[in-house]
């Protein structure tokens, strides 16, 4: 009888079975993709380790830092507190979606403008958020701004210059539906 103890014993390592799989389609930057996952892959970990779209940041993976956030349905999210297979036909919005090296979406470059940014990696997780609480339409003081982002840390402190290029966005949107 070869038993995971006469294994042990004969230095053979047990093998474990493959975990079980299934096929998840998500929406992701507007293009659809077919995964072969464990139901206990988290949204990050898909983006990251399957679709390689290494903007989104794993930071705490506790959802306490704001480094994962997407934006789901237009929604933000920690995409490390939500499993794939829940957003099983939902429209994930990533970093890499929001914009193009030669047309960078209006948060995008705002951070750019205002210098909003020191080592970068809450970044990615910042603009989804800033993008999502502008589609809320709930934010219009800096102080509401400040309230409405506070699930996102930024270690190096950057958060006068983030609410700076948020603030940008809000007004110069705001002045263009007053046309």
């Amino acid at each position: 009888m070869n038993t995971p103890t006469t294994q042990a014993a004969l230095g053979q390592a047990a093998i474990a079975p493959p975990p079980p799989t299934s096929t998840v389609t998500l929406k992701i930057n507007g293009v659809e993709r077919h995964l072969q996952l464990a139901p206990w892959t988290s949204l990050l970990d898909a983006l990251r380790e399957y679709l390689d779209l290494t903007g989104t940041k794993k930071g705490c993976d506790h959802g306490q830092c704001g480094a994962c956030t997407v934006l789901v349905d237009g929604k933000r999210i920690n995409s490390c507190l939500t499993l794939a297979v829940m957003q099983e036909g939902a429209d994930i919005t990533t970093v890499e979606g929001l914009g193009t090296e030669d047309n960078l979406h209006p948060l995008q470059q705002a951070f750019v403008d205002h210098d909003a940014f020191q080592c970068g990696y809450c970044t990615p997780g910042q603009i989804c958020s800033a993008v999502g609480l502008l589609t809320e339409g709930k934010a219009k003081t800096t102080a509401e701004i400040r309230e409405m982002m506070s699930g996102n840390l930024c270690r190096c402190g950057a958060y006068t210059n983030i609410v700076s290029a948020i603030e940008e966005v809000l007004h110069s949107k705001n002045s263009e539906l007053r046309r």
